[in-house]
């Protein structure tokens, strides 16, 4: 009985957590998925955008304001991203390696503006600060409950992505992640579409991370470690449960939320079983590990009988 109401206590945390990380998990939908590229950079726009929220508001800048500049500082570390594989000719993932490890000491250079000297970690208190999101109103029955507002800030974002993603710019970014040479054939600069899809990408994580350091109370240097594999994780485990309901664009990303909602639950769970806080970096890399392999496992081992001969014909005239 304990443990029923232990995890129903934290359940709205999770909930919290998991829509933070579900705007974050988009931005990751839209480069492994839209784009099919590979990008790393994410572990450090993370942070980026929860060291510019934070040094922002500390130095009297409204909340709005300075959840705006973590976007455009995230579209900034996309760009550079961009650059560095369209204009350089560096294979995306190392492209993102560069921009994330650069980001190390930029992040660390924001923490120390206005603060007096560089520092990993910068706390944040709601009781100073006007914050769009706390964690001590999770469990309260009021407008600033940071559920209620998550859900009105995501349902907000993937209106205006599904805009984004039906006007002509935006069905070129997806024809580029398609299909790069008919793209090219069709008359689409691809460099620009690939630099435009990091840039939304990275602002929509560095947005998550301004969000992130409010809902927590600070911003950490090391708070995007490890950020691309809960954000690959919310994908997988979306599409995995949600692919054969969701199929409108809109209801993908929606899906992408939910995955990061159903994942946070999932660790809350094996937590409250009393699970060691410390492997749950092991945790988080079975998880995504098992999802990615789930399709792979249906059509070698529970295929129908036709459907596996057609594959093994395929295979071999190929």
């Amino acid at each position: 009985m304990e443990f029923f109401s232990n995890l129903l206590a934290s359940l709205p945390g999770a909930v919290a957590q998991g829509l933070i990380w579900g705007l974050m998990a988009i931005g990751v939908y839209i480069t492994f998925k839209v784009l099919d590229l590979a990008d790393l950079t994410v572990d450090g726009s993370l942070g980026t955008g929860g060291a510019v929220c934070v040094v922002l508001v500390l130095n009297g800048v409204p909340v709005g304001v300075a959840l705006v500049a973590a976007t455009l500082a995230g579209m900034l570390a996309g760009l550079v991203t961009g650059l560095f594989h369209t204009a350089c000719g560096i294979p995306a993932i190392l492209a993102g390696i560069l921009t994330q490890l650069a980001l190390y000491s930029v992040n660390l250079r924001i923490m120390g503006t206005g603060t007096g000297g560089g520092k990993a970690n910068l706390p944040i208190s709601v009781d100073k600060y006007s914050l769009l999101v706390s964690a001590r109103y999770v469990r309260a029955l009021a407008l600033n409950n940071p559920i209620f507002v998550l859900l009105i800030f995501c349902a907000i974002l993937i209106g205006v992505l599904y805009w984004f993603f039906g006007t002509e710019l935006g069905c070129s970014l997806r024809a580029t992640g398609a299909n790069q040479h008919m793209a090219r054939a069709q008359g689409i600069n691809t460099n620009i579409t690939i630099v435009l899809g990091l840039m939304v990408s990275n602002g929509l994580v560095a947005l998550a991370g301004g969000l992130l350091s409010q809902y927590q109370g600070f911003s950490d240097i090391n708070m995007g470690r490890g950020a691309i594999v809960i954000g690959l994780a919310a994908v997988i485990i979306g599409e995995a449960i949600f692919s054969r309901i969701f199929h409108n664009f809109a209801l993908k990303m929606v899906s992408v939320s939910l995955g990061a909602i159903i994942y946070y639950i999932v660790i809350q769970l094996v937590l409250t079983l009393g699970f060691d806080a410390n492997l749950l970096k092991l945790l988080s890399a079975s998880v995504v590990a098992v999802f990615l392999a789930v399709p792979y496992w249906k059509g070698r081992y529970f295929a129908k009988p036709a459907a596996k001969k057609a594959n093994k014909e395929g295979a071999n005239n190929a």
